[in-house]
C-alpha cells in the first residue's frame, strides 16, 4: 500500500521590520515537523514549488487565509510526496546455538 508524507509552504507578506516597506517570508513545515526559513532559496512561491517538485513534491492544494487582507497576506501551499519504503524487519534466525554455557558453583 502506498504511504504519503505532507509539507506545508507557507508564504507571508507582511510589514516589514526595518522600513515603511513590505516583505515576503517563505517558510516550509516538513514532515518531520521541522519548520525552516527558506526565504533565502526564492523570492517567488513558483521559486520554491519548482525547488519542492525537484525533491518529488507535488502541490495536492492551496489556501489563502482572507482574514488578514489589507494588513498581510498568508497563503499556505499544501504537498504531498511518497513516503520511502520503510525497509522489512529483520528476521531472527531460529534453531541457532549461541554457544554460551552456564557456569555450576
Amino acid at each position: 500500500m502506498l504511504k504519503w508524507e505532507y509539507a506545508l509552504l507557507v508564504r507571508r507578506r507582511q510589514a516589514a521590520t526595518t522600513d515603511l516597506g513590505w516583505e515576503v517570508v517563505f517558510v516550509w513545515y516538513g514532515p518531520d515537523g521541522s519548520m525552516v526559513d527558506v526565504t533565502p532559496y526564492g523570492d517567488t512561491a513558483l521559486a520554491h514549488l519548482n525547488r519542492a517538485g525537484d525533491q518529488g513534491w507535488e502541490l495536492v492544494s492551496m489556501s489563502e487565509d482572507p482574514s488578514l487582507e489589507g494588513l498581510s497576506e498568508l497563503h499556505r501551499y499544501h504537498l504531498k510526496r511518497p513516503k520511502a519504503a520503510e525497509p522489512p524487519p529483520r528476521q531472527r534466525m531460529r534453531g541457532v546455538r549461541t554457544g554460551r554455557r552456564t557456569l555450576s558453583g
